[in-house]
């Protein structure tokens, strides 16, 4: 009996058991159907999307660089293919190992290795990491066979920046670079392997435009990231074209004719509409060097040149405008009242206190008028007229003519020169003027500094009739939401009316008629220079601006002449001209570092610009207008 008991106790213990574990099981199996279904029917929107987004990749395409073209539609700047090499980190099992095994397939250099695992680590994962650019068709090939060992390793095709004139057009043009880390923006498109931003000129003014919008191409992948296909391309909006006012063939010709010295700038501007035609500074460097791959000993010699080949010295050279001033001096004199043919006595030097102030011819010129003083470039002439009239109004009547600020070119790196009043010597140094320095400023020396750009823009508003034309570079670009397609860019004469800068039009025309005794009357000192085609003739004023003081030491000795020094201690050379003389179209200026005498060196650069320019005669021969997709029409 005891042993009934004790089996229908350990029956009803396991029963109790059995439905325990059962009961479990069956809750167990209600909480999975129930998750099984949520997940699959209520989720199911949900989880599908998130399975096509694992299968689909979106990659940001690149937009296409707008073009530069000059006025006529010549390219400048152009884009064409390049092969390229990247790595995506999420889908590379080991950065390092896959460098080494691309490294046995092309060359990587302990820099290539440290940026891009620097680079790797710094982006999003799924952000292509640029390997290297420039790949030839072999070593495309290599990758391509070995890319299952490979992983994260992929070959694309984009686009690179061109410059078809090189050196010549560098510092108008500038060069695009890659992306540097302070750079970065937050814009994804500033994070493509390969994409490039403009650092200087032209391509760093504008750079927003010519830049675009980026598209998309949505890839579909395999479990193992693959590319099976592309599902769908949205194509980006291709950064707009520019147009320029600058004359490609005239540029050329600039560039050309200053190669014969070692450091030089040259300005020629349309007198009318402010158009730069040719904007120059020599030497200079091949801005494709910055695409193809700059290695640190090319950056190190142009750093380091004592040239300043990197520097635009057209728009940021600050040199002594020399005589090339006496015209501002002049005029100052007119509207203080004083008459062209008031006279002053030259015996070669004139004394102040117990100093003296020569002139540059040794014997003097005698007795000169307003006339023969910029005839003859007369520096006693303009002594005396200096201390009649004092540096506050000569400084007041050169900035009209666009001397001592910048003048606003559309281009970086402008600089403003320097046009000392009283006020601004004891401000700036806490020191009142002295009488001598008035002297030195009337024949552009001392304190007093322009730029090639201001002397062109000066002989331009002296040639116009006094209109305040200013500088520009690049036709406006239409704004979007007009009725016109993305990338058109503005291509008429538009000749508009300037100001002007309130000197009466008899004074201006005792300064023409001076200018063109200069290169015109034989006994102006540019003369030789003249150009001597009927009707293209030119007017102007020579300059030449010491970069130290003669000693009295050295004019005992006859160490006055330039060959007689080393380079660097010689003057500078400057002109500045407008033609033709009788109906000006065009304004130049010339500046020739440590060339000697503005006569001798500038003066015949001078005339076989403008004697090219009128010869081509790009402000007469219309402009284009530069329609999207790359279509050139007629203005």
């Amino acid at each position: 009996m005891a042993l009934m008991r004790e089996d229908n106790q350990r029956s009803k213990s396991f029963t109790r058991r059995t439905l325990l574990v059962g009961g479990g099981q069956a809750v167990l199996f209600a909480v999975l159907a129930g998750r099984m279904y949520y997940l699959q029917v209520v989720e199911s929107d949900r989880y599908a999307m998130l399975a096509e987004n694992n299968r689909i990749n979106l990659r940001l395409l690149p937009p296409p660089r707008g073009r530069i073209v000059d006025r006529f539609g010549v390219p400048l700047a152009v884009n064409r293919q390049n092969y390229r090499v990247v790595l995506v980190r999420e889908r590379a099992r080991d950065v390092k190992r896959t460098l080494d095994a691309l490294a046995r397939l092309v060359e990587l250099s302990e820099y290539d290795y440290e940026r891009i695992l620097r680079e790797a680590k710094r982006k999003r994962a799924f952000v292509p990491v640029n390997v290297r650019d420039y790949l030839s068709w072999g070593e495309v090939s290599r990758i391509e066979v070995n890319a299952p060992d490979l992983p994260g390793v992929d070959i694309e095709v984009g686009q690179t920046r061109n410059y078809p004139y090189g050196e010549s057009m560098t510092h108008v043009l500038g060069y695009v670079s890659s992306v540097s880390e302070h750079e970065q923006t937050g814009d994804p498109l500033l994070e493509l392997p390969g994409f490039r931003i403009g650092k200087q000129g032209a391509e760093k003014q504008y750079d927003l435009q010519l830049r675009g919008a980026a598209g998309t191409s949505h890839l579909e992948v395999n479990a193992l990231g693959r590319v099976i296909r592309e599902v769908r391309r949205e194509e980006g909006r291709p950064g707009h074209d520019l147009v320029l006012t600058l004359d490609a063939s005239l540029q050329t010709f600039v560039h050309d004719r200053l190669k014969g010295e070692r450091s030089a700038a040259a300005v020629v501007l349309d007198v009318r509409n402010g158009d730069l035609l040719a904007l120059v500074s020599s030497p200079g460097y091949d801005p494709n060097i910055f695409n193809t791959g700059l290695t640190r000993k090319t950056w190190n010699a142009l750093a380091n040149d004592p040239l300043s080949p990197l520097t635009n010295k057209a728009i940021s050279g600050q040199y002594a405008p020399g005589s090339t001033f006496k015209m501002m001096v002049a005029l100052a004199g007119l509207e203080a009242g004083i008459s062209p043919e008031t006279t002053a006595y030259c015996p070669g030097f004139m004394r102040l206190g117990n100093a003296r102030f020569h002139c540059w011819k040794r014997g003097g010129h005698g007795r000169v008028n307003m006339y023969d003083g910029i005839k003859r470039s007369c520096d006693v002439f303009f002594y005396d007229l200096s201390r009649k009239i004092g540096p506050d109004r000569i400084a007041a009547m050169a900035n009209r003519f666009g001397l001592g600020a910048p003048v606003g070119i559309d281009l970086p790196g402008e600089r403003g020169g320097m046009m000392p009043t009283r006020e601004w010597k004891r401000a700036t140094m806490g020191e009142p003027w002295q009488g001598g320095e008035t002297l030195i400023n009337a024949i552009g020396q001392g304190f007093v500094l322009t730029t090639p750009l201001q002397l062109a823009v000066m002989a331009a508003r002296i040639g116009n009739g006094g209109r305040a034309i200013q500088p520009r570079l690049t036709r406006p670009l239409k704004p979007e939401g007009e009725d016109a397609e993305p990338g058109v860019v503005e291509g008429a004469e538009q000749v508009e009316e300037f100001p002007s800068i309130g000197v009466p039009e008899a004074h201006l025309r005792i300064i023409q008629t001076a200018m063109d005794l200069v290169t015109n009357d034989r006994r102006g000192t540019a003369y030789r220079a003249r150009i001597k085609e009927e009707g293209w003739e030119m007017a102007g004023k020579t300059g030449t601006s010491q970069v130290r003081r003669i000693t009295m030491a050295e004019r005992a000795a006859g160490i006055t002449k330039n060959k007689d020094l080393p380079w660097r201690r010689r003057d500078h050379a400057l002109f500045v001209a407008f033609a033709p003389v009788h109906s000006p179209r065009y304004a130049c200026a010339v500046v020739v570092e440590h060339g000697g005498g503005g006569s001798r060196v500038a003066a015949p650069i001078v005339r076989d610009i403008l004697t090219e320019t009128q010869r081509r005669d790009p402000a007469v021969s219309p402009p284009v207008k530069l329609l999207a997709g790359g279509a050139v029409e007629k203005a």
